[in-house]
């Protein structure tokens, strides 16, 4: 397993290294990327959590979440675009290449597991790893993880709406987009996971020592990574109102989980 640790950690680099040169990189006198820069950075996060995971949950959970949370976001974009009924009314661009029956952009299920899988790690961490009811674990880690990766779409919809990657066919309270969303998005991801803790047996995952407390932080950080680049990101296009509400909301799950990683890392070395 050690050469995926180092391909994760070297693929973490390279995501914090392009997402910093994407958000900071304009300051500097260097083009603007940010519409180019969504696919590539989408590829090389969805790598990353692939490869992390791969190390942690195993090959067999890693198929499992990976399928479940590609085919189930799919199919309830799918349903929300062309009804309007979970999300609210919408509709995806050219922008973001080959579309699902002309919906929804290949790429889209991608980003929805590149966070998908830190949201778990993250609801993992925060709640703990020992619990004398598993059944009602999995269902507050689940409920917690959708919680997690909802809020990182506080600054994720409006910075793609305003780079014209979809588009709301109704003015929305939030910044443009409708409270409605963010309903769909905690169903959507909800299920996703607790569908995944079902396949799985309801287990938690296991962290054996320090050196597995060190590994989960590259989880949180490939999440505060994203969330701090979109922050910057929504900063540089006016945004002031998503990037503040967003960081709040996001980075206050990413600080708890590095946070507890620390305090338990700190107590296996003791």
């Amino acid at each position: 397993m050690r050469p995926l640790r180092i391909a994760a950690i070297s693929l973490l680099v390279l995501y914090a290294a392009f997402t910093a040169y994407v958000s900071i990189g304009p300051l500097f006198g260097f083009p603007t990327v940010h519409g180019q820069s969504v696919p590539w950075l989408t590829l090389i996060a969805t790598a990353f959590a692939i490869t992390h995971a791969l190390t942690y949950i195993g090959w067999r959970n890693t198929f499992i979440l990976f399928a479940l949370t590609y085919t189930v976001s799919l199919l309830f974009e799918s349903v929300g675009v062309a009804t309007g009924w979970i999300y609210g009314p919408y509709h995806y661009t050219e922008q973001l290449g080959p579309r699902f029956l002309g919906l929804v952009p290949y790429l889209i299920p991608l980003a929805w597991f590149m966070i998908s899988y830190p949201s778990l790690v993250i609801a993992e961490v925060i709640i703990g790893y020992r619990s004398p009811k598993a059944k009602w674990r999995s269902l507050r880690v689940a409920a917690l993880a959708a919680v997690v990766m909802t809020a990182w779409d506080l600054i994720l919809d409006p910075i793609m709406v305003k780079m014209g990657h979809w588009v709301w066919e109704v003015d929305g309270a939030y910044f443009g987009v409708p409270l409605h969303n963010y309903v769909g998005w905690l169903v959507t991801t909800f299920s996703i996971f607790i569908l995944y803790k079902w396949a799985t047996g309801r287990q938690a995952h296991k962290v054996q020592g320090a050196s597995d407390q060190s590994y989960l932080m590259l989880a949180s950080g490939s999440y505060a990574s994203t969330v701090a680049g979109n922050t910057l990101a929504a900063l540089q296009m006016g945004l002031s109102g998503p990037a503040l509400f967003g960081l709040f909301a996001a980075g206050i799950f990413a600080l708890l989980s590095l946070f507890n990683l620390r305090i338990g890392q700190a107590t296996k070395q003791d």
